[in-house]
């Protein structure tokens, strides 16, 4: 029987961002995306919080040292995407829009290369209070 545990990290940064498709007219980016289109973006307090799974080691009794996971996500993340514009200010999303589900994405794809092979990782993004993303689903 498997002794798998999940343990979460919680961390926050704000960020500016305007969702809209270059190859769209004006008016189709206003009905698709609404105010988020508009053009002199808008900003979100995100809430950041990273899931790890495994089976606690027998030495320290951590799946993940949370100290460790804390200074990872402030350094790959925080440090990155915090008080910046998304689409003006990052490589990331220069080219991508800064949907939550494509921030959630990012931020995996940031993190996971640091988080060791043998556990599982989720994001899970809340963008307001109401609407957040999970990646991988």
């Amino acid at each position: 029987m498997s002794k798998k545990v999940a343990v979460y990290r919680k961390e926050s940064f704000n960020a500016a961002h305007r969702l809209f498709n270059p190859a769209w007219d004006e008016e189709t980016n206003n009905r698709v995306f609404g105010k988020c289109a508009l053009p002199n973006y808008h900003g979100h307090n995100y809430d950041l919080v990273v899931k790890v799974v495994g089976e606690p080691d027998p030495e320290t009794g951590y799946v993940m040292d949370m100290k460790l996971l804390s200074e990872l996500i402030q350094a790959e993340v925080v440090e990155r995407f915090d008080h910046r514009n998304l689409n003006l200010d990052t490589a990331e999303f220069s080219n991508l829009n800064p949907t939550a589900e494509n921030i959630a994405v990012v931020v995996y794809d940031i993190l996971r290369p640091h988080i060791p092979a043998g556990l599982e990782m989720q994001v899970r993004l809340y963008e307001t209070a109401r609407n957040f993303v999970d990646y991988p689903a």
